[in-house]
């Protein structure tokens, strides 16, 4: 049998990397697209390599994108994202990826599906698994959008145009409510006579926030310390799991899926040497953080959850709150293992904790363009 070809673009969004493909290229069903975005990507690879398709051996290489116009009246397209295992038969459509976000707004202008004048573009965006709106807004010049420019972000090389991207009332998106539990933290029992202490947030992604120090570690480690840790990656799943199903992800630990809730370690302003080798001071950072993506300690930092870690840490109570050490009233500076990414947060007590909006800075890039190989189905 023969492989065939499906129009699509390879896009960096912040520092996540996806195809991206138009819906009306793909079959309507999720069970007959599932095999096509398996195939494309390269999974399941039992060596976690992906070498035999467009997928990078990690979860942030490992994603899909599938854009619609939309039917919204407040939205222009329809995102829908796919985290795909590495190892495994696996793609999650129930969360959220903030850095391809980044790249929607750009591809939309470039395939048509909006048209934009030079200057600032704005596109609005309904993200599908939560039904949730962004606001992607980038520079535009002969009607294309701009690649070139001075922003840089952490762990990516080089510089880019800037897209701010505003995500409207991102409290409740996975959920339905900003604090699942009503309380800013919870006590997790994740084994028998085993709990741990943690924050459980909902804000564009759903996360578990624990004390790094409750794992044992400073929270300066780097993603290879923390996998090498004996015994550390199988306790923070199963705290995670437990998390989840006080979440309502699932009635069991094993039930909850690979994607949500994520699970990040903070910590309180630390030096610390990122991925390329820089050293960060206590001072370059509001909080830090060590967070887990699909089974793996994340080489930077999920947005979506960069985002629900600047609101969290903005809420009065929870554990983030009482670690963060922050220079201003709304931008977090979060400390990651590729060094520092800058949210913004606009939280309120109204009786009840309320996030009007987060924001975040980054920059992408269309890497390829064209069709894209979907290999015969394995034998």
């Amino acid at each position: 049998m023969k492989q065939r070809f499906v129009k699509a673009a390879f896009y960096r969004g912040g520092s996540s990397k996806g195809v991206f493909f138009h819906a009306r290229d793909l079959p309507a069903a999720r069970a007959d697209i599932e095999p096509i975005i398996l195939g494309v990507l390269g999974s399941p690879d039992p060596s976690g390599r992906q070498l035999n398709g467009m997928g990078g051996g990690i979860s942030s290489l490992s994603k899909a994108v599938i854009i619609a116009p939309s039917q919204r009246p407040d939205a222009d397209v329809d995102y829908t994202f796919i985290q795909v295992a590495v190892d495994q038969p696996v793609c999650d459509w129930s969360g959220v990826c903030g850095n391809l976000s980044s790249a929607v707004g750009p591809f939309a202008v470039e395939e048509g599906l909006v048209k934009a004048a030079d200057g600032e573009c704005t596109v609005r965006i309904h993200e599908t698994s939560t039904g949730k709106i962004i606001h992607s807004k980038f520079p535009v010049e002969d009607g294309m959008p701009v690649v070139d420019g001075t922003f840089e972000i952490a762990g990516v090389a080089g510089s880019g145009a800037m897209i701010r991207l505003d995500y409207l009332n991102p409290g409740g998106a996975i959920t339905g409510k900003l604090l699942p539990t009503g309380r800013p933290v919870d006590t997790v029992a994740y084994g028998e006579g085993l709990t741990i202490e943690a924050s459980l947030v909902d804000a564009s992604n759903a996360c578990c926030f624990i004390r790094a120090a409750d794992a044992g570690l400073a929270g300066t480690e780097s993603p290879d310390e923390i996998e090498a840790t004996p015994g550390l990656m199988d306790r923070l799943d199963r705290i995670r799991r437990a998390a989840g199903v006080l979440l309502g992800m699932g009635k069991t630990p094993q039930e909850v899926g690979l994607l949500n809730p994520r699970l990040a370690m903070v910590s309180a302003p630390a030096e610390f040497k990122s991925l390329d080798g820089a050293v960060h001071a206590a001072a370059t950072h509001d909080i830090a953080t060590r967070m887990l993506s699909m089974g793996r300690a994340h080489r930077a930092v999920p947005l979506a959850s960069a985002l629900c870690l600047g609101v969290a840490s903005r809420i009065e109570g929870t554990i983030p709150n009482g670690l963060a050490r922050f220079a201003d009233a709304v931008q977090v500076r979060v400390g990651n293992p590729s060094g520092r990414l800058s949210v913004g947060a606009d939280v309120r007590d109204e009786g009840g904790w309320v996030a009007e909006s987060a924001a975040s800075f980054r920059t992408a890039r269309r890497l390829m363009q064209g069709e894209v190989a979907v290999p015969p189905p394995r034998r």
